[in-house]
């Protein structure tokens, strides 16, 4: 094999099994939805240079916030809950911090920063995992902003999202803690410039004003593209999440 080729097909090619064994295999063909996804992730892992940054945060006073906005006249038949507020925290972090709003373009070698953030929401599906997006989301109001959200899920949950929900996103948001898991490393969305997960959120000793106290903790982890952001600039935006969360009246003083 010439110097600097690649893999054969017979190094590429799955093990043999014993005809035993492949009769308790099953075998689902890879198309529509998944095998879109796949290829998308594929090419994001292997193009974008991605950093995953952590941080652990008391988000009690959220939670608190999040039962009194369930009683909020203003907020009536609306969808409450902590991933509003954490949507909310990462779009006042992106408005402190444009810069991390941005997509790069290969051909013409520049970094294009977006004066807009259409906010993308991770939706796992019968069909598999789509990214559909709220558009304009930092213009967005706080009822209007659950409700964007609480669309957005029950179109994804119905199969009805539509190509259009699903292009356009600047940053994303993955909701790993419904899985009942603390955090994850994700996957930039193609062309995106920074993805956040959040996890479970749970009770757990912490210090608090000197003393140890049963306080809802969680952790968060932010995704970003090296090429566009670098560690610092990262570092200050997952900082100011967690900072909105764990204090959510800065979303009065910040913004």
């Amino acid at each position: 094999e010439p110097a600097g080729a690649g893999p054969s097909a017979e190094a590429t090619a799955p093990a043999p099994v014993s005809a035993a064994d492949a009769a308790r295999e099953t075998r689902i063909p890879v198309k529509g939805v998944r095998k879109a996804t796949a290829a998308a992730m594929v090419n994001s892992a292997f193009t974008a240079p991605h950093v995953t940054e952590f941080v652990t945060v008391d988000v009690t006073r959220t939670m608190r916030l999040v039962q009194d906005l369930k009683k909020d006249p203003d907020l009536s038949g609306l969808r409450v809950n902590p991933l509003l507020l954490v949507a909310k925290a990462f779009l006042v972090a992106i408005r402190r911090h444009p810069e991390v709003n941005a997509t790069w373009d290969e051909e013409n070698q520049e970094i294009v920063q977006k004066g807009y953030v259409n906010l993308g929401v991770a939706a796992a599906t019968p069909r598999g995992l789509i990214v559909p997006n709220i558009k304009d989301a930092g213009t967005r109001t706080l009822p209007e902003l659950a409700a964007e959200l609480g669309e957005l899920v029950s179109t994804a949950r119905e199969g009805k999202t539509t190509p259009a929900a699903m292009q356009g996103g600047t940053v994303t948001i993955t909701n790993v803690g419904v899985f009942g898991v603390d955090t994850g490393t994700p996957i930039l969305n193609p062309g995106e410039s920074a993805i956040l997960a959040f996890g479970q959120v749970r009770e757990q000793p912490w210090v608090h004003k000197g003393k140890v106290k049963p306080r809802q903790i969680t952790t968060l982890g932010l995704s970003f593209d090296h090429r566009m952001v670098d560690g610092a600039l990262g570092s200050q935006v997952l900082a100011d999440v967690a900072a909105v969360l764990e204090r959510p009246k800065r979303l009065m003083t910040w913004t």
